[in-house]
């Protein structure tokens, strides 16, 4: 997933915070991710993050200041299944339908929100703009 986010058309996004789980599993994967940027980004692993359900990370992403406009969010299924279906518009897309099929490890979910401000954030009020999984990308 690194590779696409280094080679995806658009580049890579900067966040302006990382949110992580305590887990071996999402770690590793912040590392692999953290070469990314040149800059690392603010991090913040936690435990609550470790199987969190959806409503818990949604709160934990409306408590968050405004001025944090680009988020990633490393956990855990089925919070994050459930957050990304939670937030997206319920509008049926072929995204929407795929993340329904599954959503696998290693997948990643990109949602766009029209506010700025993030206690503005709630069920069905997300654009769901991308949708990858390691089964879609070239083998390394």
């Amino acid at each position: 997933m690194a590779e696409y986010l280094r080679r995806r058309k658009g580049g890579t996004p900067q966040p302006d915070l990382i949110l992580c789980s305590t887990a071996a599993r999402t770690r590793a994967t912040l590392a692999g991710l953290l070469p990314l940027w040149r800059e690392p980004p603010r991090m913040i692993v936690d435990r609550v993050f470790y199987m969190a359900s959806a409503p818990v990370l949604a709160e934990r992403l409306r408590a968050l200041p405004d001025a944090m406009s680009t988020v990633l969010l490393i956990g855990h299924n089925p919070g994050l299944e459930d957050l990304a279906l939670d937030l997206a518009s319920p509008e049926v897309t072929s995204l929407r339908t795929r993340i329904m099929e599954k959503y696998p490890t290693g997948a990643l979910a990109r949602l766009e929100f029209a506010t700025d401000r993030w206690a503005d954030v709630g069920a069905g009020k997300g654009h769901l703009a991308e949708f990858v999984v390691p089964r879609d990308l070239p083998a390394a």
